[in-house]
């Protein structure tokens, strides 16, 4: 058969896709403060406007119907979000390490402003090559890698299946890049909202479909 890149005419002949919808989880202290924070560092929870963020979501998906499962990073906003969202849906979460923020080490808990006045050279060199990480952190090299890793997996062993996955900005925007094939500085010009919902298809041979992007409910 031949590959139909055209995903508008695709159909049953190309089997049955995965659907991913990710959704970011709500936010935190440090979000609203704009603070630096992955994986390794505080680990804050949701305040009330995330825990709200979250019902949202869940209403929302609870109202689409047809999902299968619920995958969610392991820190504690990821864990929050997917537990309303379990709530709503009657479904179990699983946690799932490859799609955790990247770790922003030393920088952890520091605003941007900061961190350019405290490691103005490190700041250059992480901001010109996704290759360079964060003083004891994580590169996005590395984050890309391990949210390809995931997709492969989901597609193997969830295929024809809708799956949530409760995520950060940074794998979620990985994954989109993925979809899009794009290169990697795509991701410096992607805006993700909180809590917010970004849908992607994947076809058993490997073809996707961006379906939306960071979609508040």
């Amino acid at each position: 058969m031949t590959k139909n890149q055209l995903v508008g005419w695709r159909g049953a002949m190309h089997g049955e896709p995965t659907t991913l919808i990710l959704l970011r989880h709500g936010v935190t202290a440090s979000t609203l403060g704009k603070l630096f924070c992955g994986s390794g560092g505080s680990d804050p929870g949701l305040v009330a406007e995330g825990e709200e963020q979250a019902r949202r979501a869940a209403e929302h998906l609870a109202a689409r119907r047809g999902i299968d499962a619920i995958i969610a990073s392991p820190l504690r906003r990821t864990q929050e979000t997917a537990g309303v969202v379990a709530e709503a849906l009657g479904l179990d979460v699983t946690t799932e390490p490859l799609i955790a923020e990247a770790a922003f080490g030393e920088w952890d808990g520091f605003s941007f402003a900061e961190i350019m006045d405290r490691w103005p050279t490190e700041l250059d060199a992480w901001l010109a090559s996704t290759a360079v990480a964060p003083p004891g952190g994580e590169t996005f090299d590395a984050v890309a890698e391990r949210t390809a890793q995931l997709q492969q997996r989901l597609v193997e062993e969830h295929a024809g299946q809708t799956i949530v996955a409760v995520s950060h900005v940074t794998p979620i925007k990985m994954l989109t890049r993925l979809a899009l094939g794009a290169p990697m500085d795509v991701i410096y010009r992607m805006e993700l909202a909180p809590a917010s919902l970004t849908t992607i298809v994947w076809w058993p041979d490997g073809t996707p479909s961006l379906r939306s992007f960071s979609v508040t409910p």
